[in-house]
């Protein structure tokens, strides 16, 4: 069993990629959806709407929902790659007190989150070419351009520990950014990981 988390800032077209190669390839890829847009569904709210004590909540939510997901899937579907709309490390980037203190309230280590997946990619925002719809497509997101840019750079420097994280960045159309991620996984997955 390999995990692929396809990771980046609000607006880089996680969700749909995921979908999308998942869709396109039943036989080879289980799908992992997002857990926090999940959890701030049934909660019907959003980060920016909590308190301090309700962002902490709302993260350990998360991180145990995204375990409890990829746990699931794997024994589900022994044979399939789990391809992973976001991973553990993301929760680390809205952990109000650092990732550190993220690292510490979940009783884990970032290195122990990153050796739980096989490879990483990240896919920058399109706020980077003034493309960026907010809350639009996403009723969970808050983040205006500037914000969803910063994201994309500290998400990129949480999993930038990882030995095979790659970087898609932004296109005009997202189906070039479908296609390059793709084609990324398809090599990844060639070459055993």
């Amino acid at each position: 069993m390999k995990k692929i988390v396809i990771t980046g800032g609000p607006g880089s077209g996680k969700t749909v990629i995921t979908a999308a190669l998942a869709a396109a390839l039943p036989d080879r890829f289980a799908l992992v959806p997002e857990a926090a847009t999940q959890v701030y569904t049934l909660l019907q709210t959003r980060w920016d709407k909590l308190d301090l004590e309700g962002r902490h909540d709302v993260q350990r939510r998360i991180y145990r929902l995204q375990r409890e997901q990829e746990e699931r899937l794997t024994l589900e579907h022994p044979t399939k790659t789990l391809l992973l709309d976001r991973g553990t490390i993301d929760g680390a980037a809205y952990w109000p007190d650092g990732a550190e203190d993220y690292w510490r309230d979940l009783n884990t280590t970032h290195a122990e989150e990153l050796a739980r997946y096989d490879a990483v990619i990240l896919l920058e925002t399109c706020a980077v070419l003034g493309l960026y719809d907010g809350d639009e497509s996403n009723s969970c997101r808050f983040e205006d351009p500037q914000a969803a840019i910063a994201s994309s750079e500290l998400l990129k420097r949480l999993w930038g520990g990882h030995p095979r994280m790659h970087v898609v960045g932004a296109r005009h159309r997202l189906d070039d950014k479908i296609a390059e991620a793709g084609a990324l996984i398809e090599r990844l997955t060639s070459d055993g990981l």
